[in-house]
């Protein structure tokens, strides 16, 4: 296998999880009885770009469905996220009815929402059937197909180049981080801003946040390796900011290669605290599978030691980290009850690999678990808030990563 981006043969093992079945492909009670299909879950760094990857195994195709069932407005903490950075770049970039704002992977509209009652022209690319479907009932137009070069150049070929191209945790979903970096610059008017907001690979690592790792994230980037692809694609980097969404992100603002916009101290900053901590060091990425390991080991003799003491644990949050946890993990409802979640298009349906019941937080009330076990720690606030009751009955919370830890 070589690099997705600069095609060096890869020989460097950052993690290897085993095999998994896709992390949103949740099952109905009928497919239980049915195999499921399995795909090696393994990383490679490269060694000149130091681009973390999966090894090849999926495509866009096995994972953006019409059924997928991820929906961006389940968060409202994500919302609000969503509502100041549309207020934020507004004004930093002056933005208003003449100009045009083109976010892929839109989603339910969860962001572009924000641009249509400002009345600021927008365009959602988003090949998920059923999240497009929700999007377009908020009035946000969407192009329901996969973005790339193809497209990219298509829409400038129409006169729709845009001001403000976004992407906010699509990057990685790319197989083709090239093709998608091209279609980024065709699509960019002269003058306009990309930004690329994604979990930062300094924390993934710090934090050892293995479960964010999943087949239909393709790539982990470091700031690094992110100037590398944009200056391959004569786009550069001209500021970036860390921001607290998903267990440590980067916010990257792009633009075309002869832009005359000054480079902001933050990119050397934040270069120099990679360097520091040690992303150029091939030695880094190979310790990161000892650290996978011991939580895995933590959880489950916890859950064993919960089981036989007699008491409930049930989860909550059927999303994607839930799903590479506890199937790295080999957790059945043998040892986790039931996972709730908010979402109705999760709710009846089972967790993939570990066919643990996925149920509305309702039940919670009725089953009265000594420890609900959070699987989305990124949102644990939100959830503590919304479910702080299980404190009634002497219940507490818990959260597997970086270290298993109770409150």
């Amino acid at each position: 296998m070589n690099c997705r981006h600069c095609g060096v043969s890869l020989d460097c093992v950052f993690v290897d999880l085993g095999f998994a079945p896709i992390s949103n492909s949740y099952l109905e009670r009928r497919d239980l009885q049915r195999p499921e299909t399995y795909y090696p879950l393994k990383l490679f760094v490269c060694s000149r770009c130091r681009l973390v990857q999966t090894q090849d195994c999926t495509g866009s195709e096995d994972h953006f469905r019409y059924d997928y069932a991820y929906f961006s407005s389940t968060s409202s903490s994500w919302l609000r996220h969503a509502e100041e950075y549309s207020s934020m770049i507004t004004k930093r970039l002056g933005l208003g009815k003449n100009s045009l704002v083109l976010e892929v992977a839109s989603n339910d509209g969860y962001l572009l929402k924000n641009f249509v009652s400002a009345g600021i022209p927008c365009l959602g690319v988003e090949p998920a059937g059923r999240v497009a479907d929700a999007a377009e009932q908020l009035c946000v137009p969407v192009l329901r197909e996969f973005f790339g070069a193809e497209l990219g150049l298509r829409l400038a070929e129409e006169g729709r180049q845009a001001d403000l191209v976004i992407g906010n945790n699509v990057y990685a979903h790319a197989p083709d981080v090239n093709d998608f970096t091209a279609g980024l610059k065709a699509v960019l008017k002269p003058g306009g801003v990309i930004t690329l907001e994604f979990p930062h690979l300094l924390n993934l690592i710090r934090f050892c946040q293995f479960d964010t790792i999943y087949h239909e994230h393709f790539s982990y980037f470091s700031l690094d390796a992110v100037k590398s692809i944009f200056y391959s694609h004569s786009l550069r980097i001209w500021d970036v900011q860390e921001l607290s969404t998903h267990g440590g992100s980067l916010r990257v603002y792009g633009c075309h290669l002869d832009d005359p916009r000054p480079e902001s101290a933050s990119v050397r900053t934040l270069l120099e605290k990679e360097k520091q901590y040690g992303l150029h060091d091939m030695q880094v990425y190979k310790d990161f599978s000892s650290c996978a390991e011991r939580i895995k080991d933590d959880l489950v003799m916890f859950l064993i030691e919960q089981k036989r003491g007699g008491r409930k644990v049930a989860a909550y949050g059927a999303a994607a980290k839930g799903s590479t946890l506890l199937n790295y993990a080999g957790i059945k409802p043998d040892l986790i009850s039931f996972v709730c979640d908010a979402a109705p298009s999760k709710q009846g349906k089972f967790m993939p690999g570990s066919h643990i019941p996925v149920l509305s937080g309702h039940v919670l009330q009725q089953f009265r678990p000594d420890t609900l076990l959070i699987l989305p720690w990124n949102i644990r606030d939100e959830i503590v808030s919304q479910h702080s009751y299980i404190r009634q009955w002497g219940g507490k919370f818990a959260v597997a990563v970086p270290v298993l830890e109770f409150f």
